[in-house]
């Protein structure tokens, strides 16, 4: 039997839907909005009807139209996303709306019709029961061993997750976008991993780092006395990844012969091995990669543009970590549950202090930097946490590290200003937690606001509690 919430001062409407819900529905009532919340931390509830007048006691004169921090406050106590009906008597359908706005899920008027209210809840739960196969579907369209690489809280990633989930599927080229270090070979097996072809080989092309006169040999093949040192017939990455996916990295850096037969496979799925007059056809998809401007090279001639255009299917274009701080401490978590598989310890995170230098520091050399920077630090840690010692003296020691992103002519003093606001609250934030050990009440009054509003500046900068304790 489903539970229900009823949070009004209105006994009469209790009384009416208890005697008309009551074979269908397990109700229980609050006649305040401070009882409604102890209720909801106590117990799980599947629905909760409150009244507008407990919605707005949870707004505060600093955020008076913030009802979506106030629906917050009912919905942090029960389990999931719970689903909120506002109940309001007409002369208050204005601010009603308004909480509809930021996140409730209806609204019901005064005097309540039982017929309406039940009309309304089993509407809700259809509408619940999609909603939650479509979530279904979302989450398992990512593979388990994929789950924790995927993990973000940048929108900037989410939309790059959003895309690579609709071409995965598709037989596309694709091209990825992006500085050193970003992820872009994560981001081909990924792709590889949730398309048609996941059975069939991935195979890995580091182009920029193979010599001009092994290019060709190498993604294509050669017969044998093809040139010196060919003592025997070789088979290319092209036929070895037949089909299933080749990735071809920094593929701006090929040769002008070998761009030649890259568009040949590409437009008609063959090409010919070195000294070899055999075309040898191969069904392949090609995910490449390049962290240099393709258009800036078309332009200074070092790459063909028609080859680009081949390329450029659908490109993605990967953020520098630089742009996603938010998601530092979840790739930190990730990666130090790696290092503690492969290696003989268990390290549960890191100081406050190092953490704080971690998201505040530019990262030029991307994730790649970050992994390396981790590991060194995993194995000089003694305890069970990393603290700044184990890092670079010159890493902890960037009070505010340069940026690559400075701010230029083209934003605003508004923003500028904005953006080094948001840069001290959120290293006040990182100090203060570290400093109570993620108690966020204690760190609530220690910064003079609500426990509330220190949850919702947390949720701004992708800081969690756990990350401090």
């Amino acid at each position: 039997m489903k539970s229900l919430l009823v949070a009004t001062p209105d006994r009469t409407a209790v009384v009416g839907l208890r005697d008309f819900l009551n074979r269908r529905y397990r109700l229980e009532e609050a006649g305040t909005a401070q009882a409604c919340l102890e209720q909801l931390a106590r117990r799980r509830y599947d629905l909760a009807l409150v009244d507008i007048g407990f919605i707005a006691d949870m707004l505060t004169p600093e955020e008076p139209a913030d009802y979506a921090a106030a629906l917050n406050s009912f919905r942090r106590g029960g389990s999931g996303r719970l689903p909120l009906i506002i109940l309001t008597p007409p002369q208050r359908i204005r601010e009603t709306v308004s909480a509809v706005k930021a996140g409730a899920d209806n609204y019901l008027t005064y005097p309540l019709d039982p017929h309406e209210v039940e009309l309304v809840i089993s509407s809700l739960a259809a509408l619940r029961k999609i909603e939650n196969e479509l979530q279904y579907l979302r989450e398992s369209f990512w593979k388990v061993e994929a789950r924790d690489m995927v993990r973000t809280r940048s929108p900037l990633m989410s939309q790059v997750y959003e895309k690579l989930e609709m071409v995965a599927p598709t037989r596309a080229t694709v091209l990825l976008a992006g500085e050193t270090g970003t992820g872009k070979s994560l981001m081909a097996r990924l792709i590889h991993m949730h398309s048609s072809r996941a059975q069939g080989p991935f195979v890995s092309v580091h182009c920029g780092a193979m010599p001009d006169t092994l290019v060709e040999s190498e993604l294509f093949g050669h017969e044998k006395g093809a040139f010196t040192g060919a003592e025997r017939r070789k088979l290319g990455k092209f036929q070895i990844a037949d089909t299933g996916t080749i990735f071809l990295d920094e593929v701006g850096t090929i040769s002008p012969s070998a761009q030649i037969k890259l568009l040949q496979v590409l437009q008609e799925g063959t090409f010919s091995r070195v000294g070899g007059e055999q075309d040898i056809s191969v069904d392949v998809r090609v995910v490449a990669a390049s962290n240099v401007d393709l258009e800036k090279r078309i332009a200074e001639g070092g790459f063909r543009s028609d080859l680009f255009y081949r390329l450029n299917v659908f490109a993605i274009e990967l953020p520098p970590l630089r742009q996603r701080r938010e998601d530092i401490p979840l790739l930190v978590a990730t990666l130090l549950e790696r290092l503690n598989r492969n290696y003989d310890k268990n390290i549960k995170g890191v100081e406050d202090l190092a953490m704080e230098a971690l998201t505040s520091y530019s990262w030029p050399g991307n994730i790649r930097e970050l992994e390396n920077l981790l590991e060194r630090a995993y194995i000089l840690e003694r305890g069970r946490l990393l603290n700044p010692s184990s890092f670079p003296a010159d890493l902890m020691a960037m009070h505010h590290p340069g940026d690559p992103d400075e701010p230029g002519e083209s934003q605003s003093l508004a923003q500028v200003r904005r953006r080094a606001v948001e840069e001290v609250e959120r290293r006040y934030l990182v100090r203060l937690l570290g400093q109570k050990k993620g108690r966020v009440d204690q760190a609530a009054a220690q910064a003079g606001v609500t426990t509330r509003q220190l949850h919702n500046l947390m949720t701004k900068y992708g800081l969690t509690a756990r990350n401090f304790k």
